[in-house]
This record gives structure tokens, sequence and C-alpha cells, in this order.
């Protein structure tokens, strides 16, 4: 009953933010696939690149209106890249046939390669500043890109995900690739620690512990594992959460990684709209807007 209302909620919700935009159309892997671009007014060249990923279930439109990306976008100068899942989901590299994408072993991380070059044909792009993030399925891929893709994406920010089990072991980015995490110790899909993403009792595969994945990363971009810790002002002391910011810094290239630890925080964007009950997906945290603290971290590295 609980995955019911949980799936009927989304689909309303998602009807309810999403507005079809104009779209890119390019061919990978035998299908149609799809992305749209927002460039900022009166752009100045070289521009950076970020990549927002939609979350299972959702898609580039609403993506689009859901992390204010664009807005920020036309104050800051870059470009944003907004693509669609397979029937709205991502192979982020998870065990098990939970989504098409994952059944079907899509080729998702040679779709978005493909998504940015064609971008960079139609944009100045600044090839030393493409960036990615997402958050749930779209944090997940995100991952995976800094793994498999390290040679184009130079920093990732993924939201509510982790490292999936699977290839956790064989991850060997070709470079080093700065990572800020951002998960909430009471997401009760995407669990904290280590152990099965699960929407009620239907497991979507497994991860490993937010712990273990912030000291793989170091250890990958040789950062110092001992990290500096600050605490964000409680802005809102109503909303149940308390976040702290870990910085793991002097890695090669200039790489960082970093943990935003949001105690109490659920299956959410800091800052952003109660997308489904709290019930469901757990506390929004309202002591930051994790959108302009994404691109603040990703925009200080680049190549």
């Amino acid at each position: 009953m609980k995955r019911k209302v949980f799936g009927l909620v989304l689909l309303v919700c998602l009807a309810l933010m999403a507005r079809a935009k104009p779209s890119q159309t390019i061919t990978w892997g035998g299908r149609e696939r799809t992305y749209f671009v927002h460039a900022p007014p009166n752009f100045k060249e070289p521009l950076p690149l970020l990549m927002v990923l939609h979350g299972g279930g959702g898609s580039a439109t609403q993506a689009e209106r859901f992390t204010g990306f664009s807005r920020l976008a036309d104050e800051k100068g870059f470009l944003v890249l907004y693509p669609d899942g397979i029937d709205h989901g991502w192979n982020d590299g998870r065990d098990g046939e939970f989504t098409p994408s994952h059944r079907e072993k899509v080729d998702d991380v040679g779709f978005l390669r493909a998504a940015v070059e064609e971008v960079a044909e139609r944009y100045p792009v600044d090839r030393t500043r493409i960036y990615a993030t997402g958050i749930s399925n779209g944090g997940f891929m995100s991952f995976r890109l800094a793994a498999e893709a390290s040679d184009l994406f130079c920093a990732v920010a993924p939201l509510c995900a982790g490292i999936p089990k699977a290839w956790a072991d064989q991850m060997a980015p070709t470079r080093p690739v700065s990572v800020l995490m951002i998960q909430g110790t009471e997401d009760p899909l995407v669990p904290y620690g280590p152990g099965f993403v699960a929407v009620g009792k239907h497991r979507r595969g497994e991860k490993i512990g937010t712990a273990e994945a912030v000291l793989k990363w170091c250890q990958r971009n040789n950062c110092r594992t001992e990290g500096q810790t600050t605490s964000l002002p409680d802005l809102d002391p109503q909303d149940g959460c308390q976040a702290t910011s870990t910085l793991y810094s002097s890695g090669q290239e200039g790489t960082e990684v970093a943990l935003i630890r949001v105690q109490g925080g659920g299956h959410t964007w800091p800052g952003r709209p109660q997308y489904l009950p709290k019930a469901l997906i757990g506390e929004v945290c309202r002591d930051f807007d994790a959108s302009p603290v994404i691109w603040d971290f990703l925009a200080a590295h680049h190549r």
C-alpha cells in the first residue's frame, strides 16, 4: 500500500511541476534521447557547463523547475544541460532490474558524453569546467560519471545517493574528480550508512556507507583523510535538521572531497520544496539552499 501511495503522489507532483520544454534529440544506442540547454543572456565565453540529472521518476523539465539552477546560471554565467533518462530513470550501475534502464543495461554514460559533445558544438563550453549534479537516481548517476567519465567531468555533487556496492571496489577514475556529497541521516529511501536503497519493502540495489564513500574518493584523489568540519547555522530550528560540512583538501590537481551531513534530513533537496509528504521522504532542511552551495563548490574547481 505504501508503495502505491508513493507512486500515485509522485505522479501527481510530476504532473503539476513539469511542463514541456523545447528539447534537442540525439540518437544513441539505437534510441532517441532528449535534453535541453539553458544559456544565460548576454553571456561571456567560454562558459562552464553544469549537467543536472533528475531523480528516478522525474524529468529534465522537472529538474529545472525544482532546482532553480537556470536562475542561478543567469546570475553567475554558466550553461545548464538537463537530460532525460529512459522512462524517467538512469542506469547508474546498481545491481537489479527495477527500472527499464537497469534491465536493458542502457549506456547512459555514453549518452551523457554525447550530449556534452553536442552542446559543445553549439555553445562555447569551457572544457576545463564541466560538472554534474543530481538527486537520488541522478545522484547515483553523478557518482558513475565521476568514476567512468573523469576525463570529462572535473567535479560532481550527488545528493541523497551513494556509490553502488556492485562497482565500489572497481572504481578507477582516470583523473582526480572533486566530489561534494549531501546526505541526510534520516533518509528513508537511501540509507546514510551501508545498505539497500528501498521503497517500502522493494529493494533497489545496495550501496556502501557514506563514510566509506568519502574515504574512497579521498584515496582516489590523494586528499587529506582528516577533514575540517564546520557547523552550518541553524537558521530554521523548526525543521528538525542540523547540518555540518566537512572538507578534505589538498588532493591531486587541486581536488577536494566534501560532505554536508544533514542530521535529521530526509530524501530531500535542502532549501527546496517538500515534494512528497514527510512520511514518505522525510524532512527538508531549511538551513541552507543546496543549489547555490553546490554551484559554489563546483565552480571552485577546474582542470
